[in-house]
């Protein structure tokens, strides 16, 4: 019963088989490409756009949160000034902007959240002990910063001390958002112990 199916295609080929035009093929091929247009190149351009998008909102938001910080009467302490400060850039050395387009605008949006964040923290006597804290490894977060940047000017671009430098300003915003939850839950447990003192 078993028959080879090679040997049964070649003995019932029809002998008047239609015989397509020529350039089928191509047409066709032509056709395929554009009603289904390669997306990859897309994508990469699309994906980098939506970051400068996120950029530009983190940019604006930090500026009018700095207006409103300005406005208040709320008296900043030197710690949080010192911690947005940027080190002066040396003309001769380079960051990571210097590097590559994609890694200047991963690096404004740490720097911009960063940024952000630290500019809607509010100092009260309650906090204050916490926010201390917090900052002052932020700040030794921004001299490793300082550092690594150093060495990558002396070394060279390498991929470690790129990772490095990413990996410290994601490690700085992380700690600012920990620092923002803690402030949230202090805040919670005020009101709670108010509620209950009133009842």
């Amino acid at each position: 019963m078993g028959q080879d199916i090679r040997k049964m295609m070649k003995e019932h080929i029809p002998t008047d088989a239609p015989k397509l035009s020529e350039g089928h093929e191509a047409r066709f091929e032509a056709l395929l490409a554009t009603s289904f247009p390669e997306k990859k190149k897309n994508n990469a351009s699309f994906f980098w756009l939506k970051i400068a998008a996120v950029g530009i909102v983190l940019l604006s938001l930090g500026y009018f949160g700095m207006q409103q910080l300005s406005s208040n009467d709320d008296i900043l302490d030197t710690t949080i000034v010192d911690a947005t400060k940027t080190p002066e850039k040396n003309p001769e050395q380079f960051t990571l902007g210097d590097i590559s387009p994609d890694l200047k605008k991963v690096e404004e949006f740490y720097l911009t959240g960063i940024n952000v964040q630290i500019a809607s923290l509010k100092i009260d006597d309650e906090n204050k002990e916490l926010m201390d804290g917090y900052m002052v490894r932020i700040n030794e977060l921004d001299k490793e910063y300082a550092l690594l940047n150093d060495e990558m000017n002396k070394v060279g671009p390498s991929e470690a001390t790129v990772t490095a430098l990413i990996d410290n300003l994601k490690l700085r915003l992380e700690l600012l958002f920990k620092l923002k939850n803690k402030l949230k839950e202090l805040k919670e447990i005020e009101n709670e112990t108010y509620t209950s003192i009133q009842s």
